[in-house]
Formats: structure tokens, C-alpha cells, sequence
């Protein structure tokens, strides 16, 4: 783009060489002011468009940055939960791996202590039915023994003698009662070889041997009797234990079952948030990416719209001087007075243009500093350039020298206030950072204590709620078993009296289609007598079966009603046994939750107070800070461009300024 004194000049060299074209109530200057004037509308136009067009694109940028910081930071928050998930998934289903074989290893293990019980049972009847055949054994042959004793068969005293002698073999009869008998045998032998005795004399020769028995008797009869006591109750603690140990394996395979199924569902969880979160991270890093190249687009459209503004405005007030100037009397005036001649000759009207009265040091001046103007696209430049063509000589370079001047006092100035700026900025960006940090801490501490607080007043209230919930249903499981277990017991009994009352009938039915079958074909009637039946009549056969076979599911169904009965019964019993012991466990739990979390928000709550108050200072600390940022940004932050570009910038306005001296002064300069 052409700098405004170019295009000045260009415009003025074409109007002259062309104004013998022009009609002559048209100077060539008031062509010019047309011309400007029709530049300066249209670049104020294409100014305003361009602003336009501009603060449509920045609203794109920044409604599409907002846009994609909230999918960011959605996605952010969305890829932290997916990925707690994902770890809890597998942690649950670590854990319930372990507890799987916990069950498995108890399955296992109470199948073997079932396995070893029924062993050790049948193992133990064994050894009962042997020890019990040996007493029933032994009883019965002291039983004949005494009985025989007690008759006294004078007749057949061998026959007594082998009936005791029989007791030698008995396998239970102690040997100190064994040699008692034997001695008994060997004296009544030996009396019986001598002559036969008196009555008297023999029964008190048995006497001894008949209460030694009756004793070895009435042991073995209390042996056995205790044997007996001691097999049932062995049996009833084997069943007791085999029962507890199924109900140990069903209940562990249940449960086994279940966390196998939650493990599945788990793992299936754990899949789908691994999915989610491989998608969700894949377009967050798209939204990144995307929002990076944006933001530099935007910044790099931002500081092109920033230069090209500063540029038309400068072009703008180029054209407006350009024509302030030329509409001035200096320029106008003289055109009109003089510029109709050119239509005559034009190296008489360019002669005139020149005819002002200014030193050609002067216009080397002037276009020198207007080059360097447009070079630098310094204001100050191009302002000096249209004032040194216009002041006289002398006055030129002292203005040029007091710019200098002044230029080098703003240096130093500007200098003191960049090194006051750069420290003071630098504190209060620290500070600012420090407190920034501090209050941003104290708020994520506060807001975590109070959700805290929140999330621990909410489980004590469960908690305690839970408690008397858990006593509510404790009270109302144990009426509802009372009502069960009557019900239950009334079930059973109402089962086996309609079982007897239904067996009744059918024995009733039964008997009589059995005498229905016996029944005689009746005579056939007469061919005029309307149609009749022909076939013995034995009952409802059809419906007999029908009412039989119903009463017989009907028996059937109340045989295994009381057997479910009591089945639900045993099982609600335990289940009931259960719900106590684990409501139990569970209120001793959840009360001493309660406890703990009570401490727990009481000392919550002191700490709250705490972080509140150094909330309330680190505060007021940040926000004189930020004041005092404030304060510092009119002077050392606002200033438009950098301190570098100012230092640099004025260095070469100086060098320019340096340069057009010594043109004035009539020094070459390279």
C-alpha cells in the first residue's frame, strides 16, 4: 500500500500532466481534493467492513473456544470418573475372584467333612451293631442261664450244668466271673458223681453262682441300655453336623454363583467404560489439538487486524491532512490563481508549483523524511516532513533539534518507568500468584470439608435410620415368624386330617366301581320304544376315573403339602436363626459407625471454621494486590506496543531526525 505522501504525489504529477485535458473551471488541485476525498470514503468504508468482518470472525473464535474448553474439561471430568470406574470394576471383581474360591475352597472342604462324617458314622454303627449283638448275645444266654438255675431240673442237672457252662463262651463275661463258674461247675459235678443232693443243699450251692449272674445281668442290661443312648445320640449329632455342613455347601454355592454372576457383570462394566474412555480421550485430544490451532489462528488474525486497522487509520489521517492541507489557502488559493494557466503551458505551471519560496535543502529534507516515515510508519516523521516544507529554514532545524531533544528526555523517561514497572510488576504478579493460589486452595479445601460434612451428616442420618429400620424389621421378622411357624403347625395338621378324610373317599369310590363293574346288560327294548341305552351301566366310567384320579392328585397334593410344610418350616426357622444373628452383627456395626462419624464430622466442622477464617484474610490480601495491578496497568501495561519496539522505534526517529540535520547543515549522508 502506497503511503499517503506518495499517493499526494502521484496524484498531483497526474492531474498536471494532464490538465490541458481539463476544462478550465477545474484547477488540477480541485481534482486532487475529488480524488482524496473519494479515497478517504472508501477506506473508511473498507474500514469498517474489515472491523465488521473481523468481529464476526472473533465471535466465531471465541464462542467455539468456549465450546471446546467446556468438551475439554467435560471430557477431563467424564475420562477421571471412567477411569475410577474402570479401577473399582476391577478391584470388585479382583475381590470377588478371591471370594469365589474362598466359597469353592469351603464347598470343598465341607463335602470332604461330609464325606469323613458319613464314614466316621458308618465306621461307628459298626462297631455299635457288633458291641450291641455281643450284649443282646450275652443277656440272653445269662438270662437262660439264671432261669434254669432258678428251676432247679433235678431231673436234668447235665442239662443246667451245659447251660451255664455255655456262659464260658460268651465273650462279655468277665474271667473273674469265668473261674467262678468253672469252680461251681467242678464242685456241683463232683456231688452229682457222689449221690444225688438234697434240694436245700443244692439251691445253696447255686445261690452264689445265680447272683453273680443276676449282677453280670443287670450290668450288661445298663451297659447295653447306655450302649443304645449313646449310638442314638452318636446318630443325631452325625445327621445335626451332615445337616449343617449341606446347608454350609448350598449356601456357599449360592453365593458363589451370585459373585460369579456380579464378577461377569463387572468385567462386562469394566469392557464398556474402557471403550467409552479409549473414545472419550481420543476426542478430547481431537478437541485439544483443534483448540490449540484455533487459538493461534484467532491470535495470529487478532494481531494481523490490530496492524492493518492501525494502518488505515494512519492512512485515513494521512488523506484528511492531505486534504486539510491542499483545501488550505497556501495550496487552494494558489491553485486557483495560478493552475488555469497550465492549460496553456505546462512547464510554466510546474514551475509554479515550485514557486514558494522554499530552499531545495528543505525538499531534500522533506522527501528524505518523508521515505523514512513511510519506512518506520512514524507519525512523527510524516508530520515533520509536511512541517519542514512549509516553516522557514532556521526554524526548521531548531524544531528538528528540540525533537531530537525531546525524543531522548522520553528515553530516558520511559526507561526509569520501564525498570519502576518491570519491578513493581513483577512483586505484584508473584503476590497476585501467591494469594491467587492460596484462595483457590482454601476454596478446594473448603468446598471438600463442606461436601464432607454434607456426604457425613447424610450416612449418619442413613445410618441411624438404618438402625431403626433394622429393629423395626427384627421386631416385625420375629412376629411374622410366631404367625409362620401357627401357621405352619395348623397347615400340617389340616394336611394329614384331609389326607385321611381324602384316602376315605377313595376307599368309598373304589369299592364302589368295583361292584359297578360286576353290573348285567340290560334287555333291549322294543323296536318302537325310542332309542336307549344298550350297555350295562357300571357308574360314571368316565367321570369315576376323572373324580378318582382327581382325588388321588388331590391326596397326593396334600402329602406334599405337609412335606413342603415342613420343609418351609425347618428353612424359615434357619433363615430366621440367620436374619437375627446378621441384624445383630449389623446394629453393633452401623452404632459404631454412627460413633466414628460423628467424631468425625465434629472434627470436620472445627477444621471448616479454620480454613474459612485464613479464607477470609489471604483474601483481602489478593484483592489489594489485584487493586494495585490496577493501578499499575495505565502506565506500565496498556501502553499499546512493547517497550522494546518504543526504544527501537525511537532510536531510528532520533537517526532519522540526526540524518535530515545534516542534510540542512549540506552533509551527504549514505
Amino acid at each position: 500500500m502506497l503511503s499517503s505522501m506518495k499517493v499526494f504525489a502521484v496524484v498531483m504529477l497526474a492531474s498536471a500532466g494532464h490538465s490541458a485535458a481539463v476544462e478550465s473551471k477545474v484547477t488540477p488541485v480541485q481534482k486532487v481534493i475529488q480524488l482524496l476525498q473519494g479515497m478517504l470514503e472508501k477506506g473508511k468504508k473498507m474500514k469498517h467492513e474489515e472491523a465488521v468482518q473481523y468481529a464476526a470472525y472473533k465471535q466465531f473464535c471465541d464462542d467455539v473456544s468456549v465450546e471446546k474448553t467446556k468438551a475439554i474439561k467435560d471430557a477431563n471430568d467424564l475420562i477421571e470418573v471412567l477411569k475410577a470406574d474402570i479401577q473399582k470394576y476391577a478391584a470388585d471383581a479382583e475381590q470377588l475372584t478371591l471370594e469365589i474360591a474362598e466359597h469353592e475352597e469351603a464347598i470343598a472342604t465341607a463335602t470332604g467333612n461330609v464325606k469323613a462324617a458319613e464314614k466316621t458314622r458308618a465306621i461307628e454303627r459298626a462297631d455299635y451293631e457288633t458291641t450291641h449283638k455281643d450284649y443282646s448275645e450275652s443277656v440272653d444266654a445269662l438270662e437262660r442261664a439264671i432261669e434254669v438255675l432258678k428251676k432247679q431240673n433235678y431231673d436234668r442237672p447235665q442239662a443246667s450244668f451245659a447251660q451255664v457252662a455255655a456262659l464260658q463262651k460268651v465273650s462279655l463275661i468277665p474271667p473273674e466271673a469265668k473261674q467262678a463258674i468253672n469252680l461251681f461247675l467242678s464242685q456241683d459235678r463232683e456231688s452229682l458223681a457222689a449221690s444225688a443232693p438234697e434240694a436245700n443243699a443244692y439251691e445253696f450251692q447255686s445261690a452264689g453262682i445265680i447272683e453273680m449272674l443276676q449282677k453280670l445281668l443287670d450290668k450288661f442290661v445298663d451297659e447295653r441300655a447306655a450302649l443304645e443312648k449313646a449310638e442314638m445320640n452318636s446318630k443325631a449329632a452325625s445327621d445335626m453336623l451332615i445337616q449343617d455342613l449341606t446347608g454350609q455347601i448350598e449356601q456357599d454355592t449360592a453365593a458363589r454363583d451370585e459373585k460369579m454372576e456380579t464378577k461377569a457383570k463387572k468385567l462386562e462394566l469394566k469392557a464398556e467404560a474402557e471403550s467409552t474412555l479409549a473414545d472419550t480421550i481420543t476426542t478430547r485430544d481431537d478437541d485439544v489439538k483443534y483448540l490449540e490451532d484455533l487459538t493461534a489462528t484467532c491470535a495470529q488474525k487478532a494481531s494481523d487486524f490490530e496492524s492493518r486497522q492501525q494502518l488505515r487509520s494512519e492512512e485515513i489521517e494521512a488523506i484528511e491532512k492531505a486534504i486539510e492541507i491542499i483545501s488550505s489557502g497556501a495550496v487552494s488559493g494558489a491553485a486557483e490563481k495560478h493552475l488555469p494557466s497550465l492549460a496553456q503551458t505546462k512547464k510554466t505551471g510546474l514551475m509554479q508549483l515550485r514557486a514558494d519560496g522554499r530552499s531545495p535543502l528543505q525538499d531534500k529534507v522533506a522527501t528524505y523524511l518523508r521515505a523514512q516515515a513511510h519506512t518506520l510508519n512514524s507519525r512523527i516523521l510524516s508530520a515533520l516532513a509536511v512541517r519542514v516544507g512549509a516553516d522557514p529554514f532556521k526554524k526548521v532545524k531548531k524544531m528538528i533539534k528540540d525533537l531530537i531533544t525531546k525524543l531522548l528526555e522520553e528515553a530516558n523517561e520511559e526507561a526509569e518507568q520501564k525498570a519502576f514497572c518491570d519491578k513493581e510488576l513483577a512483586t505484584n504478579e508473584a503476590t497476585r500468584k501467591e494469594k491467587t493460589e492460596a484462595v483457590e486452595n482454601l476454596h478446594a479445601e473448603i468446598d471438600k470439608l463442606e461436601a464432607s460434612l454434607a456426604k457425613l451428616t447424610e450416612e449418619i442420618s442413613d445410618l441411624t435410620k438404618a438402625v431403626a429400620e433394622l429393629d423395626a424389621a427384627v421386631a416385625k421378622a420375629t412376629a411374622i415368624r410366631e404367625e409362620e411357624k401357627a401357621k405352619n403347625a395348623e397347615t400340617i395338621g389340616d394336611a394329614k386330617e384331609a389326607q385321611t378324610a381324602v384316602e376315605q373317599a377313595l376307599q368309598v369310590l373304589k369299592d364302589f366301581y368295583e361292584k359297578a363293574g360286576d353290573a348285567t346288560a340290560l334287555v333291549q327294548q322294543q323296536p318302537q320304544a325310542p332309542e336307549i341305552f344298550d350297555k350295562p351301566y357300571k357308574g360314571m366310567a368316565g367321570a369315576s376315573g376323572g373324580v378318582v384320579g382327581m382325588l388321588e392328585v388331590i391326596l397326593s397334593d396334600f402329602e406334599r403339602l405337609e412335606a413342603d410344610t415342613k420343609t418351609a418350616e425347618k428353612e424359615s426357622q434357619a433363615e430366621y436363626d440367620k436374619f437375627m444373628t446378621d441384624s445383630e452383627v449389623d446394629k453393633a456395626a452401623k452404632t459404631q459407625g454412627i460413633k466414628h462419624k460423628t467424631k468425625k464430622k465434629q472434627d470436620q466442622s472445627q477444621t471448616l471454621g479454620e480454613k474459612q477464617e485464613d479464607l477470609e484474610g489471604t483474601q483481602k490480601e489478593l484483592d489489594a494486590a489485584l487493586a494495585y495491578y490496577e493501578k499499575l496497568k495505565p502506565s506500565c501495561v496498556d501502553s499499546g506496543t512493547s517497550y522494546e519496539d518504543r526504544v527501537a522505534r525511537r532510536k531510528e526517529e532520533i537517526q532519522s531526525l540526526q540524518e535530515a540535520l545534516k542534510i540542512l547543515s549540506g552533509e551527504d549522508i549514505a
